[in-house]
């Protein structure tokens, strides 16, 4: 079984100072790093997406600016494959699925941002195109959301989205019992 790091939109924005600062994006940006340096010491693949905005007035992650930039503790090198998308999705009109197949990987570790848009709808969408998924529910944030006049802090939104995504999605396990199992 052949396994490649999926780290989904770890950019400047989501930092705090950034245009859309989420809640832990620091921790689990960390802890993101730190599965990069693992996959990097034995040499397995990795692939960084980067989302850019092409929505008239949007408030993030809008192309030319120094938001949109992969954040530094998971800066990509040279040899490593960045995907652009311009949806939460990460397989929605990119060349993912077919950089996946064309390499015969069918397990994914990812870490990203925005936990209930992005994660969520990328691993949902790899678990149904029959990718195994290891989310590290550790290196990933989220915000607040609110509805219908409430506001659910971040710390329930992550808690929700992680539970809803563990077992028939995805199997969540922290970063650093990934980094173990590689």
């Amino acid at each position: 079984m052949s396994t490649a790091l999926l780290i989904i939109d770890i950019q400047n924005d989501y930092f705090p100072g950034g245009a859309m600062e989420l809640t832990g994006s620091v921790e689990a940006g960390a802890q993101a790093g730190k599965l990069l340096d693992a996959f990097r010491k034995k040499a397995l693949p990795v692939i960084h997406v980067q989302h850019l905005s092409t929505r008239p007035g949007a408030p993030f992650f809008v192309p030319g600016t120094q938001g949109v930039e992969i954040h530094p503790c998971v800066s990509p090198r040279k040899a490593e494959t960045i995907i652009q998308k311009n949806f939460p999705n990460s397989f929605r009109e990119t060349s993912l699925l077919q950089h996946l197949r064309d390499r015969q990987i069918t397990r994914l570790v990812v870490a990203g941002m925005m936990t209930q848009m992005c994660v969520d709808s990328t691993v949902r969408a790899a678990a149904d195109l029959g990718f195994e998924c290891l989310l590290a529910h550790d290196a990933c944030a989220t915000r607040p959301l609110s509805f219908g006049g409430a506001t659910v802090p971040a710390e329930n939104v992550q808690t929700a989205f992680l539970a809803a995504l563990n077992g028939l999605f995805a199997k969540l396990k922290s970063a650093d019992e990934l980094c173990a199992g590689l």
